[in-house]
């Protein structure tokens, strides 16, 4: 059975000194909790002290985005050369955010996912479609197309490694969310199209989360499904309180 997931992703917020304190806080809310894998995902200024605290702890480290190359003349890029020495487990990639706000396509996403690979850090793939798309029909064509173009050419090996993470971009931040049954129509579409792609063992192993405005109110309906195995958080996750609920919450 796959282990339950549950990420934070702080965006741009919390400063190191900030962030050290929601720490403390989460730390102490979910001593203990072994039923879910559990990860957060600071800022790059607060990646090395939080790695610095989690030591030992429960909880690992997810950095929010990366770079393909390991050096060079790129100004204010991470590499992954970098995010692993510092401590991080995983790393988000292709977040809608970066997709629409920052142009990025699925060969950049692919280029950071495979980069990340090489250096042993998990890449959490994320795809998903906008409002249009959906009201179109256009919603699992989006996805299948941002599948194909940001796994392309990565190993079965490779994907045992691999997260993916769907979130509709008309759920994220708006609080609006996906009802359990539009979210597991499409956990079930992607967790085909890897059975197609990688094989049926990969398929069945792959950790795939929803995102996309979850709360403590919302994550045992998005959790009773088959095919959702956990959730990436955002705006939920800067509160250790609320996030420790989602945390209790995603338990199977």
């Amino acid at each position: 059975m796959r282990k339950p997931f549950i990420a934070g992703n702080w965006k741009m917020h919390k400063t190191v000194s900030q962030a050290l304190e929601l720490i403390e806080e989460l730390l102490r809310l979910v001593a203990g909790e072994d039923e879910v894998r559990i990860a957060i995902a600071p800022p790059f200024t607060s990646l090395y002290p939080v790695a610095q605290r989690l030591k030992g702890s429960n909880v690992e480290l997810s950095a929010q985005d990366c770079f393909w190359e390991d050096e060079g003349a790129y100004t204010g890029e991470i590499s992954p050369l970098m995010l692993a020495e510092v401590g991080c487990t995983y790393c988000i990639v292709g977040h809608s955010e970066r997709r629409h706000i920052f142009g990025e396509g699925n060969e950049e996403v692919l280029r950071k996912a495979r980069a990340l690979l090489e250096h042993g850090i998990s890449p959490i793939v994320c795809v998903g479609e906008t409002l249009p798309e959906r009201e179109k029909g256009q919603a699992m064509e989006t996805v299948k197309h941002q599948l194909h173009g940001s796994l392309k050419g990565i190993t079965k090996e490779e994907m045992t490694r691999v997260v993916i993470a769907y979130e509709p971009v008309w759920a994220i931040g708006t609080g609006k969310t996906a009802t359990p049954q539009q979210a597991q129509e499409m956990h079930a579409f992607i967790r085909d199209w890897l059975g197609q792609a990688f094989g049926g063992d990969i398929a069945s192993s792959c950790s795939i989360l929803y995102g996309g405005s979850v709360k403590p109110t919302n994550i045992q309906g998005l959790m009773a499904m088959e095919d959702i195995d956990g959730a990436l958080v955002g705006g939920a996750s800067l509160d250790a309180a609320s996030f420790a609920q989602i945390i209790k919450g995603g338990k199977r």
